[in-house]
């Protein structure tokens, strides 16, 4: 898809531009908005749809969720103390929870889910958990101890960096994450849910819980409609039991030294498993990160859980030299090598949520926010989840030309590099701001209202 076709511009083209992209939000957040009606006072309802707007306006990477910040967006900037107490009041108002929004999401999800089997797609629910890192922060009561994941990239090798750091994990106060997204074999993903949880405090809880609860909410939403996709964080017998037991369809990858009981019963390491095993089949892949086409081979062997009877499949797909396989767990039957490939594939679409962590964390400012509550924190989060949402939904293919435009006239980029780009959602932020700002939209809250 070219992102920066020629399109005529000018000072009223972009007030009609201006006002058509503040419509369409509007009509992506009217399902949260009628919900929300039904609880708080129209005016809070106003502010919600009101904050969503300013954080895709004037988000900023390391303030963009103050509540001080962002009240002296909905009004004038002498009116900066008024919007912020709107905002508190949004938050800190008991007439509603996290859950309605995620309520909301899990509805679009659900409405993304049908339209892919409409057009006949396999729907994969991907899952994966990051970290919310507050390094220098040590007040809340909420923070639990996290292995910071910036730190761990900065200290990832790199050519000509012979000897980076080296020694323990580096840990900082924060809070875990955990995400689900909807996916088709193309286009933009959907969120799902995001949750965050601690291990310290009022509000501990384990991994372990937070998982199961979302298994058992996916499941008894799609059932065996979906194929959930999971990292090796998840490899473990007792989790494919879980998985097993809610009877839904699924691709783990395992990691290659966990044991497996092989065809003749004897327990063996994953890479060992695999090892004598030629490919059965190859095919030419793009590579996610260095896009270039790598030769795969892949391999389907029948093994089970140590402690669980219930037959399994290993799908091995051989990445190219030097690089580990990837060793895939799957309780769908193998009958072909089109089935093996099937697994392959559904992996190799895993990368589509490393995507939303880093949108989240660097273009939205997800870990910015100074909330001490921890509802009224996770409330503001998922609104910031939702302005995420809706730049997903710009690239809808019906949006296509209206995608064009605001590319072209407001985020204007030249080389092959960014026109190549499938889901520009820097540059749709950024042409999105830029516009708002030169044009503004009429504004949602009424001045005459105070704050509710």
């Amino acid at each position: 898809m070219k992102h920066d076709a020629k399109t005529p511009a000018g000072p009223q083209a972009d007030l009609v531009l201006a006002a058509t992209l503040q419509r369409h939000l509007r009509t992506f957040l009217r399902p949260f908005g009628d919900r929300l009606a039904h609880l708080l006072d129209i005016r809070l309802v106003l502010t919600a749809l009101a904050l969503i707007q300013a954080i895709l306006t004037h988000r900023h990477t390391k303030m963009g969720l103050l509540l001080s910040e962002l009240g002296g967006y909905l009004w004038e900037p002498a009116q900066a103390a008024a919007g912020t107490k709107r905002i508190s009041n949004l938050l800190h108002a008991p007439g509603w929870q996290a859950d309605d929004i995620r309520a909301v999401m899990w509805a679009q999800a659900e409405a993304r889910v049908k339209a892919l089997e409409t057009e006949g797609q396999e729907v994969l629910l991907v899952w994966d958990g990051s970290v919310w890192e507050k390094p220098e922060s040590q007040a809340s009561e909420d923070w639990c101890v996290v292995r910071s994941a910036k730190a761990r990239r900065l200290a990832r090798r790199r050519k000509g960096l012979t000897c980076p750091p080296s020694g323990p994990p580096i840990l900082v106060p924060g809070l875990h994450w955990e995400g689900l997204i909807v996916v088709g074999m193309d286009a933009a993903p959907t969120v799902a849910d995001v949750v965050w949880w601690t291990t310290h405090g009022p509000h501990a809880t384990t991994q372990a819980d937070v998982n199961l609860q979302l298994l058992a909410h996916a499941a008894r939403t799609w059932g065996a409609r979906v194929r959930h996709v999971w990292d090796r964080g998840y490899a473990g017998s007792a989790w494919v039991q879980a998985a097993l037991a809610a009877g839904v369809p699924f691709v783990l990858r395992w990691k290659k030294g966990n044991k497996l009981l092989d065809n003749w019963g004897d327990p063996h390491k994953a890479g060992e498993i695999a090892r004598s095993k030629r490919s059965q089949g190859y095919q030419m892949l793009r590579d996610p990160q260095t896009k270039q086409l790598i030769k795969v081979g892949v391999v389907a062997i029948p093994v089970t859980l140590l402690d669980h009877p219930h037959p399994l499949w290993l799908v091995v797909a051989r990445v190219g030299r030097g690089r580990e396989p990837w060793y895939l767990l799957t309780a769908d039957p193998i009958r072909t090598l089109s089935d093996a490939w099937a697994v392959v594939l559904a992996y190799a679409r895993r990368g589509q949520i490393e995507g939303v962590w880093r949108v989240c964390k660097s273009e939205l400012a997800f870990e910015s926010p100074r909330v001490e509550a921890w509802e009224a924190r996770e409330k503001l989060l998922l609104l910031a989840t939702l302005a995420y949402a809706f730049l997903l939904h710009l690239l809808d293919p019906p949006l296509a030309q209206l995608c064009v435009t605001l590319l072209h006239d407001w985020c204007h980029r030249t080389g092959k590099r960014y026109q190549a780009v499938a889901l520009p959602l820097y540059r749709l932020r950024e042409a999105l701001s830029r516009l708002w700002l030169a044009a503004p939209p009429p504004g949602l809250l009424p001045p005459c209202l105070n704050s509710g």
